[in-house]
């Protein structure tokens, strides 16, 4: 019954973190519908939720941290209680006599007691060892910070997986309007050719050609069709809803991001913030312990030992009695290896071995961070410049259609050349849509790659 309540006032605390609009979707998900409207960040925050993947991530850090805890316990005082009960078979008591004159009776040196009771009471206290509890301890908490951030890493990772999945979801859909919208217009351009040969105006093979670029456009419908529903089940698979959830995507609140400063600096946060970084630095810090902890065979182990008896008989009184009674004792207990064929010496080259592949490896990411956050810098203005070129070449295509349209309707233009201003209104317009969600993506990548927020908030 505890555990019910304990599960249960999480559950809620996890729901009251999350804004009213989410928890209606999330409530109407529960509740068997399937169509879901989400913005980004809803989708973010559902998908965080429900990953299986990122819950084991948080399993192996809240490990790190368990076993970092019972590393640190063994540099503290340990106390131990044991006890026993032995029945012994009988034997005849020792005895000595008689000696006449002195004693004529028969004297009991030791009685026959056939039951012990042994309580012990222990405590050892490791005085000084080298260093070999505090760098273990150094080690397990330096793992336990590591994991931590690769926690940190793969919910960046999982974020940046989402976005990207919603923002393709996205694109499917715009192009789907495109080319629905560019189907409708062929429609038309066919009756128009149909009109004009029933008139005599145009050839059956202007006809043909109309007819031909018709099929073609609805074949690249077919296929649009069919890449918002991949996209959507991509969706709802990296976000854990059902896959046969209708996902209607609310972009009425998105706009362009915010431009990035200087690249220097964006490098300079990243190697300050990522948290990859963190974990190899970390992971390096371990290692030095791990070199400490190497050279403690080195040194001697002193421990501080005490006890506390209380047996029945006891067998450091004599003569023993059939009773409790209580002693105790102090030792100072002192190790040292004088020779152990060199095996210190090479877990140390071991240790060093391992620390310079960690120190190797952040440099290796340092400088990696550095080239990823400057690519990513790079494409993201690229990809800024290429909407705003994206949204000229549909602003000049769609005066060109409409100037080429009216053109063909007063015999000023060719049916191929209104042919061909379809086609390039229509490859201008998925341009831009293009254009659009790669600025989205250039930026999350940015943002990932400096160790930032990737919600939009």
């Amino acid at each position: 019954m505890q555990y019910r309540k304990g599960y249960i006032k999480k559950i809620l605390c996890r729901i009251f973190l999350i804004d009213a609009s989410l928890i209606v979707a999330m409530f109407s998900m529960l509740c068997g519908q399937e169509k879901l409207s989400l913005t980004v960040d809803q989708a973010i925050s559902i998908g965080v939720q429900n990953s299986k993947s990122l819950h084991s991530s948080l399993m192996k850090s809240e490990y790190a941290d368990a076993k970092s805890g019972e590393v640190h316990t063994q540099g503290l005082p340990q106390i131990k209680f044991s006890g026993s009960y032995t029945k012994l078979s009988n034997v005849p008591p020792e005895e000595i006599g008689p000696y006449p004159p002195l004693f004529n009776d028969k004297i009991v040196i030791s009685p026959s007691i056939f039951n012990n009771y042994d309580l012990r009471l222990s405590l050892q206290q490791p005085l000084f060892t080298g260093f070999r509890i505090q760098s273990a301890s150094d080690i397990a908490e330096y793992t336990a910070q590591a994991t931590s951030q690769d926690f940190s890493n793969d919910k960046s990772e999982l974020i940046y997986n989402i976005q990207t999945s919603y923002w393709n979801l996205y694109k499917a859909n715009e192009f789907k309007k495109v080319i629905d919208e560019n189907v409708m217009q062929m429609n038309a351009h066919l009756k128009e050719v149909q009109n004009m040969f029933d008139q005599g105006i145009l050839t059956k093979n202007e006809v043909l050609k109309v007819e031909v670029q018709l099929s073609n456009a609805q074949v690249v419908q077919l296929d649009a069709q069919n890449n918002v529903h991949l996209a959507m089940l991509a969706l709802n698979n990296i976000i854990g809803t059902p896959l046969r959830s209708d996902i209607d995507l609310d972009t009425s609140n998105i706009v362009q991001p915010e431009d990035y400063g200087d690249v220097n600096r964006l490098v300079q946060e990243a190697l300050e913030n990522r948290s990859d970084l963190k974990s190899m630095e970390y992971r390096v810090k371990a290692g030095e312990s791990g070199v400490t902890f190497a050279r403690s065979g080195w040194f001697p182990q002193i421990y501080l030992i005490g006890n506390y008896y209380y047996d029945r008989p006891n067998q450091r009184i004599f003569p023993a009695l059939d009773q409790f009674q209580d002693t105790w004792d102090v030792s100072l207990s002192v190790s040292f290896d004088i020779w152990n064929w060199g095996n210190t010496i090479h877990q140390t080259n071991q240790a060093q071995a391992q620390l310079a592949q960690a120190q190797d490896g952040l440099g290796q990411l340092r400088d990696g961070v550095t080239l990823e956050v400057t690519q990513n810098y790079l494409n993201a203005n690229e990809a800024k410049e290429r909407i705003t070129l994206a949204e000229k070449g549909v602003t000049q295509a769609e005066e060109n259609y409409r100037i080429t349209h009216e053109k063909f309707k007063s015999g000023l233009a060719l049916n191929t050349d209104l042919l061909d201003a379809e086609v390039s209104l229509l490859q201008s317009k998925w341009n831009h849509i293009q254009a659009v969600v790669d600025r989205m993506l250039a930026v999350a990548r940015l943002k990932k790659s400096i160790g930032g927020d990737l919600t939009s908030r």
